[in-house]
């Protein structure tokens, strides 16, 4: 509220006092406004609004814990494909396997036949445990007996664990030891090799659906990540539209301010008229 002042009493201008007062409000007030105008946020010291800095930076760390999960995801999901490319590759493998028993178990085939049949299937089998062996992430070996835990989430309990129930080297899968020297014994042959490949099936579907449940997580996190910036932004940015207008507003101010100042000034001088 302003003072009220006597113009007989010269000695204290209370009325330039008072303009000068609410000068320095309107400076003090553009200078906040023009701040945000120039920086484009509404926040930008910790005095502006410290409860609503405090809820920002919340929201902020939350938003990068979020990215950080999605990035997770994403290298969880890298891991998952290698091993994925390596257990397609050994399911071929497997198929052609399958084919060269089959022709094997017939008596069509003859001694030496035979023999070239179970050379070839002796280079497929040393061909799955080199891929096996190469399937790596990192210098993890993939396609052994063995549990990855993932991160995928902003907070701790959120992960993900993929588990390989067993190895997928030929000695694991049953097929290091195939013989075709009769139509009986690649019969059996064959069983083991169909057994392989069920085992190679069920884990290509495992891995299958995490990769699924990855992509879906993944698009949830974008949601949130996006929500979360969003509720930052309301927060910390500045409405430029409003601010611009608050600024035009307060230059007015200013120059009236500065204007009924300079009139105060004065106003002392016309006392002298009683001295005339």
């Amino acid at each position: 509220m302003p003072a009220y002042g006597d113009l007989g009493r010269i000695a204290t201008n209370v009325g330039a006092l008072n303009a000068l007062n609410a000068l320095n409000m309107v400076n003090a007030k553009l200078s906040i406004h023009s701040l945000r105008v120039a920086t484009g946020k509404r926040i930008n010291s910790a005095g502006d609004d410290p409860a609503g800095l405090t809820l920002s930076n919340t929201l902020n760390v939350r938003a990068r814990k979020i990215a950080q999960a999605m990035n997770n995801i994403g290298d969880a999901s890298n891991v998952l494909s290698i091993a994925e490319s390596g257990l397609s590759n050994i399911n071929d493998i497997l198929s052609s396997m399958t084919e060269k028993l089959i022709q094997a178990a017939s008596d069509t085939e003859g001694t030496s036949e035979r023999s070239a049949i179970l050379q070839e299937l002796n280079n497929l089998g040393e061909e799955i445990d080199a891929i096996t062996k190469q399937t790596q992430f990192n210098g993890v070996v993939l396609l052994t007996s063995n549990t990855l835990t993932f991160q995928t989430g902003p907070d701790g309990a959120d992960y993900n664990v993929f588990s390989m129930s067993s190895s997928f080297t030929s000695a694991a899968l049953g097929i290091s030891s195939l013989t075709v020297a009769t139509q009986a014994l690649a019969s059996t042959s064959l069983g083991s090799v169909n057994a392989a490949l069920v085992a190679v099936k069920t884990a290509l579907q495992n891995l299958g659906a995490l990769l699924e449940r990855f992509q879906i997580k993944s698009q949830n996190l974008a949601v949130a990540q996006l929500n979360v910036t969003a509720a930052s932004s309301r927060i910390m940015d500045a409405d430029l539209a409003a601010e611009q207008l608050e600024v035009s507003k307060l230059e007015i101010l200013r120059s009236t301010s500065t204007a009924q100042l300079a009139a105060a000034n004065s106003a002392p001088a016309q006392i002298l008229s009683l001295f005339r």
